[in-house]
């Protein structure tokens, strides 16, 4: 459809929503009205990726790579992919980053003692806690470039891609629609989200931030473009004992659940990263994780602790 004053085409929002790895993701294309047959194509390009990485990193599937390494932890090293090499080997980068924070073998927590249902009553013992997490340790994840091999060393040992598989799944969604000549677009996974380009009307993407105490009202906003961020929050999935609210974020140092923020926001120019450095920034504490954060380049941090005071990395514009 043309316009009469203008004689260019009008554009709008083509989107799709639907479950992609157990989540909630959202899809949006901006393209002229006519070409809506077009942008549905690339929004298909772009869930068939997605369901790729899926099958990639899943540890339900005997057919993937990440159930081979899981399976064979303390045997034998396991030949895989580049792509999920370099996954593990970044992984591995913003475990060191995060001080072990941030642990892709968080996997080999026994699930039975951190349930966060409405069964469970009370915290695990903290020295049984202590005892269950002694598997997590990225140090123990052994990497062969030349062979392009991981071994995890300690039988047990399990690894897993949920804390940096939404991000990263988006930030490929992204790359497929921009390969297909998308300009502008948001992949949101769950509230990971990336964007780039402009709304049809030429302004940067509204982001909402989400608000820890009534997720569906933002408590700010943000003008973006080229940009991605990630919130992690209490808000997600928490159990209260004896009054005091705990987040299913489990320390990997300490086995116990971690409380005093209610949710963390990153800002940051790769989905990936957004997504990985949410959850280390709430184990680390405010002092710590802003201290982090302001140390590294192009990434920003927003975190609302439980009594709502709000604090922020350098360079925040909140409207």
């Amino acid at each position: 459809m043309l316009t009469n004053d203008t004689l260019t085409p009008v554009q709008t929002i083509f989107k799709r929503t639907l479950k992609l790895m157990g989540n909630r993701f959202e899809i949006s294309v901006v393209a002229d009205e006519e070409d809506e047959g077009w942008a549905n194509n690339c929004i298909d390009a772009a869930i068939d990726e997605i369901q790729r990485i899926e099958r990639l990193l899943t540890t339900f599937s005997d057919n993937s790579q990440t159930y081979l390494i899981n399976t064979n932890a303390g045997i034998k090293p396991v030949k895989v992919d580049k792509e999920i090499f370099d996954i593990i080997q970044r992984s591995i980068k913003i475990s060191e980053i995060t001080q072990g924070a941030f642990d892709i073998s968080y996997g080999s927590i026994d699930k039975r003692l951190w349930n966060f249902d409405k069964n469970m009553k009370a915290l695990p013992d903290e020295k049984l806690a202590k005892k269950m997490v002694r598997l997590i340790n990225y140090k123990n994840i052994i990497l062969n470039r030349e062979h392009y091999t991981v071994f995890l060393k300690e039988k047990g040992m399990r690894i897993g891609f949920g804390g940096i598989g939404k991000g990263y799944a988006a930030e490929r969604a992204k790359y497929i629609l921009k390969q297909n000549g998308v300009e502008n677009g948001i992949v949101n996974a769950a509230g990971d989200l990336t964007t780039w380009g402009y709304q049809p009307d030429g302004k940067p993407w509204t982001i909402g931030i989400a608000n820890p105490n009534s997720i569906h009202q933002p408590f700010s906003y943000m003008n973006i473009t080229d940009m991605a961020v990630a919130t992690s929050g209490n808000y997600e999935k928490f159990v209260v004992i004896n009054g005091q609210k705990y987040s299913h974020t489990i320390d990997p140092k300490t086995g116990m659940p971690v409380h005093g923020i209610k949710s963390v926001t990153i800002i940051s120019p790769n989905a990936e990263i957004a997504d990985a450095m949410a959850t280390p920034v709430t184990i680390m504490g405010i002092v710590a994780g802003l201290d982090m954060i302001n140390q590294i380049k192009n990434i920003a941090c927003i975190i609302i602790d439980e009594q709502d005071k709000i604090y922020t990395s350098k360079n925040i514009n909140l409207i």
